[in-house]
C-alpha cells in the first residue's frame, strides 16, 4: 500500500503532462507488478513455516530422523537450528538412557490411550451421572450414562445451564446454594434436588461436586456425580406416613385405656376392706398400702396369686414383689395417684418362688381414708403370644 501510495505521485504528473489513458496503463502496469512480486515474498515466507511445522509433525510422531532444512529467513533459520539442537539432545538422552525412540513415543501413546479408557470405564461404572459445569453452572462434560437416568443423551446437556433440568419448585434452593458455594470456593455436598427426566417424569437427584481453579486461583468451575435417590425419598414418605398412622393409633389407644381407668376407679369398693370381709371381683388381685408403699390389707387372691400368707403379704413393702420398680419410682406413682387421683403402669410381679408374671396396675387415691387401693390384673396377652 504504501509502494502504491509513493507510485501515484509520478503518476499523478505523467497523467498531468500526456494525458489519463497514459496514467490507466501505467496504474494498471504498477498493479501488476505489485501482485506478483507479493506472491513471490507470501511463497518465500510461508513455504519454509509450512515445511517446518511437517518436520515437527513428524517428530511428535516417533520420527526422530527428519531432516529440517534452513532458510533464507534468518528468523526461521533460527527456529530450525533451535530445532536441531532440541533433536540432538533427545538422541543423546535416548542412547544414554537405553532404549529406543518407538518404545518412548508408543508406550507414552499406549499409556494415554489406557487412562482415558479407564476413567471412560469409571465413569460409566458408577451408579449416577458424572459431569462438569463452568463457574455459572452450564454444563461443559457429561458421562454418557446420564441417558440411563434423564433420558438426555451428554451431547443433549453439554451447554445447557444444571438448572435448566431442575423441577421449578426447587430452582431457587439450588441457585442460592450454587452462588453461595461458589462466592466461598467451596464444596457441594448433599444437596437433593427433584429433577425432570426427558419424558416428564421426576426423580430426586443427590448432589456432591468440588471446585477447580485455574493457576490464578480463580474458579473455573465444578465437577461432582448426581446420584438417583428417588426410591429412597418414597421410603422416607412411606415410613413417616407409617409413623404417622401409629401415631394416631397410639393416642387413640390412650383414650379407650383413660376411659377403662375412670370406669374402673368408679368401682366402690372401699366398703370390702379394713374391718369387712374381702370378696371377689372382676379383677385379679386387690390391695391396700399406705403413702409409703407399705401393704395395709389385701384380697385372698392377691396373696395366693404371689404364693404367700396373707400375714406374710402384710408384713412387705410394695417394692419387695415389684421387679421392675423401685422404692422411689413407687413413691412417684404414689404421688401422681394422689395428684391425678388415679395412676396407671404395667410392672412385672415377683412370686415367692422366684418366678415372674406381668401385670397390669391401676393406683387409686383413698382420700377420705388416706390411703391408696391398687388394683391387680395379669396381662394376658404375653401369654397368648
Amino acid at each position: 500500500m504504501l509502494c502504491l501510495a509513493i507510485s501515484s505521485i509520478p503518476i499523478g504528473i505523467i497523467g498531468g503532462i500526456e494525458g489519463f489513458q497514459a496514467s490507466i496503463v501505467l496504474i494498471g502496469l504498477i498493479f501488476l507488478v505489485t501482485f506478483f512480486v507479493s506472491l513471490a515474498i507470501s511463497y518465500l515466507i510461508t513455504r519454509p513455516i509450512e515445511k517446518l511445522t511437517e518436520n515437527i509433525d513428524k517428530i511428535s510422531k516417533g520420527k526422530l530422523d527428519v531432516n529440517i532444512e534452513g532458510s533464507e529467513i534468518s528468523e526461521i533459520n533460527n527456529l530450525t537450528n533451535s530445532l536441531n539442537r532440541v533433536m540432538i539432545s533427545l538422541k543423546l538422552a535416548i542412547n544414554k538412557v537405553g532404549v529406543k525412540k518407538a518404545e518412548i513415543f508408543e508406550e507414552a501413546v499406549k499409556a494415554k490411550e489406557s487412562v482415558e479408557q479407564k476413567n471412560q470405564d469409571i465413569l460409566n461404572s458408577i451408579v449416577g451421572w458424572a459431569w462438569e459445569t463452568d463457574s455459572k453452572g452450564n454444563y461443559t462434560f457429561c458421562s454418557e450414562n446420564i441417558n440411563k437416568l434423564l433420558g438426555y443423551s451428554a451431547d443433549e446437556i453439554i451447554g445447557k445451564s444444571a438448572f435448566d433440568f431442575i423441577i421449578p419448585e426447587d430452582v431457587k434452593k439450588a441457585k442460592s446454594v450454587f452462588y453461595d458455594v461458589s462466592k466461598t470456593k467451596k464444596g457441594i455436598h448433599n444437596l437433593e434436588n427433584w429433577m425432570i427426566k426427558k419424558n416428564g417424569e421426576k426423580l430426586c437427584m443427590l448432589t456432591n461436586a468440588k471446585p477447580f481453579f485455574d493457576d490464578d486461583g480463580n474458579l473455573i468451575g465444578y465437577r461432582g456425580v448426581d446420584t438417583d435417590i428417588t426410591n429412597q425419598k418414597i421410603m422416607e414418605k412411606n415410613i413417616k406416613n407409617l409413623n404417622k398412622e401409629i401415631s394416631e393409633i397410639k393416642a387413640e389407644m390412650t383414650g379407650l385405656l383413660n376411659k377403662r381407668d375412670k370406669v374402673v376407679s368408679k368401682i366402690d369398693i372401699e366398703n370390702n376392706f379394713s374391718d369387712e370381709k374381702w370378696t371377689e371381683h372382676e379383677f385379679d388381685s386387690v390391695f391396700i398400702l399406705d403413702e409409703n408403699a407399705n401393704i395395709l390389707d389385701c384380697n385372698e387372691n392377691m396373696y395366693k396369686r404371689l404364693g404367700y400368707t396373707k400375714s406374710e403379704i402384710l408384713s412387705l413393702n410394695m417394692a419387695d414383689f415389684d421387679a421392675l420398680e423401685s422404692k422411689n419410682d413407687i413413691k412417684e406413682k404414689i404421688n401422681e395417684a394422689k395428684r391425678n387421683g388415679v395412676c396407671s403402669f404395667k410392672s412385672i410381679h415377683k412370686r415367692k418362688d422366684g418366678s415372674a408374671v406381668l401385670v397390669y396396675e391401676n393406683m387409686q387415691y383413698v382420700k377420705n381414708k388416706k390411703s391408696f387401693k391398687c388394683i391387680v390384673r395379669e396381662d394376658y396377652s404375653m401369654k397368648q403370644k
